[in-house]
């Protein structure tokens, strides 16, 4: 069945959307999922890029409660004219925005405007209202370069995102230095800490 946002709304519910891209930090989404999830009134919907995939199970976050769409979900053959469209919907759903994590690839996505695919579709159709995250997530090297600032300095100053991280640690790829997605639990709680959230007992 299609997604329709005023179908998938709630009252009194805080709507999340979580937008995983290309980078190993992918894997923390099911437990982004499984913690937002623990608090009350909370609902979480999960748009995957393809590259994001890689890292995490879909089945592992549809475990936890929330579903995935991805670009397939978005471009369907059986389309007609009057039908649902995804990235609308989900953007008409959202209360908040999280890009945990935003690759360089999708972070220049986002900068030059991009939308060829579901994430950079919803992120361009997104009201200036919605409040979105952006945690960056990438090689040290690639968070040094050049253009890494310049996309940052576009998203905010001219998109105005909130922008958080990266952290240094021990990359993924083997390298010492910044460019690690800020933790998940500090993900979670921004929103718990915006919207006042109280954990289910």
């Amino acid at each position: 069945m299609a997604f329709v946002a005023e179908r998938e709304r709630e009252d009194g519910y805080v709507h999340v959307v979580l937008i995983t891209t290309g980078s190993v930090a992918s894997i923390k989404a099911p437990l982004i999922v499984s913690e937002l999830l623990s608090y009350r009134n909370v609902k979480v919907e999960v748009v995957a890029t393809k590259a994001s995939t890689t890292f995490f199970s879909p089945h592992d976050v549809r475990k936890a409660g929330s579903c995935v769409w991805t670009d397939e979900d978005e471009w369907t053959k059986d389309y007609k004219i009057g039908d649902p469209i995804l990235h609308i919907e989900l953007r008409r759903w959202a209360d908040i925005v999280l890009v945990a994590p935003c690759s360089a690839n999708t972070l220049s996505k986002i900068a030059n405007g991009s939308c060829d695919n579901l994430v950079t579709s919803l992120l361009r159709a997104l009201s200036p209202s919605t409040p979105t995250y952006i945690f960056p997530a990438m090689n040290t090297l690639m968070y040094e370069h050049p253009l890494t600032n310049e996309h940052l300095k576009t998203i905010k100053e001219v998109i105005k995102y909130n922008v958080v991280g990266p952290i240094g640690k021990n990359l993924a790829c083997g390298d010492v230095g910044l460019g690690a997605m800020t933790e998940w639990r500090d993900i979670v709680q921004i929103v718990v800490e915006r919207f006042k959230l109280v954990k289910k007992t």
